[in-house]
């Protein structure tokens, strides 16, 4: 059972996502607490590789309120958890002409926190204006359909 902590709805409006990956997140007690309290945001963060590590960068998570001196800073670079052959599976993609790795949502898995990294392009204007019709043309159709059902 997952229990979803914060999800990056931008996300799928902003890029073409063509495959996901589950990462597990190396962070400091005051974070977990703040993070299973629901206190953080993707927005804007992305993944990197450098080396053979995987890096989560612009991932804000809130200062635990009850965590005094000890607590960790909000926006600081945190290491993803996957395999080696993942990680060099990933770095040849992403090498590819416009791969980026964006993380989709974040969320507890068995008591673990777990990221979900989306492998995906960047869409542009056009492409986000055309997704948009689409979907309120979809709408309008179920929107017509009910009301000829209810009729």
């Amino acid at each position: 059972m997952e229990k979803l902590i914060s999800s990056n709805r931008k996300a799928r409006h902003d890029y073409h996502i063509d495959e996901t990956f589950e990462a597990g997140i190396v962070l400091t007690g005051t974070e977990v607490k703040s993070a299973r309290a629901s206190r953080v945001n993707l927005k804007d963060s992305y993944a990197k590789i450098e080396g053979n590590e995987l890096f989560l960068y612009n991932m804000h998570i809130s200062p635990y309120d009850q965590g005094n001196r000890f607590n960790h800073e909000p926006l600081r670079t945190r290491k993803l958890l996957m395999h080696k052959s993942e990680i060099r599976r990933l770095t040849g993609k992403v090498k590819e002409k416009g791969y980026t790795l964006v993380p989709l949502k974040l969320y507890l898995k068995r008591g673990l926190i777990k990221v979900e990294l989306g492998l995906g392009r960047g869409k542009r204007a056009f492409d986000k204006r055309q997704a948009i019709a689409e979907r309120e043309s979809r709408r309008d159709m179920e929107r017509a359909l009910k009301e000829k059902q209810l009729s």
